[in-house]
């Protein structure tokens, strides 16, 4: 399979990400960890899929130098989308409360990107879930801001969390794409690149 694929490539993973890291590990995919600091600023009209594609590509940049024919870097950046603005990871408890109050009994988009980068060629892929929550209470609320860990999440919740069972009605696209991670995709792709060599 795709493992077998990958012998002479090196996979590195640049997150810091918990929930990207199991998920390559349930692809069976060796890798490495890579972390680069970068400064996530993008141009303000920019929508959607335009965001998460630049900053992808932004923290690629990062190591461009550094790159060695056999490397596959792959660097990634999920948002919520909602009200027609991005919605990033909260400050605070407050402003976690205040996020997922204005997505309470609505529909927003996680919108997330990953950027494969070689050092002869980069490709950048992305994918829109639609996410709805019903009628979400300021207690329910609260018992999961204080609870559990909002504040290293895009729009400050995790779908596989207490939040997600019980307030979630409906989803439309990539259930891993919500958690932080479009495996399909990143399977694809990396398939697309070691097949056409």
């Amino acid at each position: 399979m795709l493992k077998e694929k990958l012998k002479d490539y090196n996979i590195i993973l640049a997150s810091a990400s918990p929930r990207r890291h199991a998920f390559f590990k349930t692809l069976n995919l060796d890798f490495e960890i890579r972390l680069q600091p970068v400064e996530e600023i993008y141009p303000k009209h920019f929508q959607k899929e335009e965001i998460t594609d630049y900053l992808a590509k932004l923290k690629a940049e990062a190591f461009k130098d550094e790159l060695k024919p056999n490397d596959i870097l792959l660097t990634s950046d999920t948002i919520v989308w909602h009200n027609n603005k991005a919605v990033e990871k909260p400050k605070d408890k407050a402003d976690a409360f205040r996020m997922i109050k204005s997505l309470s009994d609505a529909t927003h988009k996680v919108v997330t990107s990953i950027c494969f980068t070689q050092k002869a060629e980069q490709r950048i892929v992305n994918t829109i879930t639609k996410v709805t929550f019903k009628v979400l209470t300021d207690d329910e609320i609260w018992y999961y801001v204080n609870n559990y860990k909002p504040l290293d999440k895009a729009g400050a919740y995790g779908i596989q969390e207490w939040i997600g069972a019980i307030g979630i009605t409906n989803i439309e696209g990539s259930y891993n794409n919500v958690v932080g991670l479009p495996t399909h995709l990143l399977y694809e792709t990396l398939n697309a690149m070691v097949e056409n060599k």
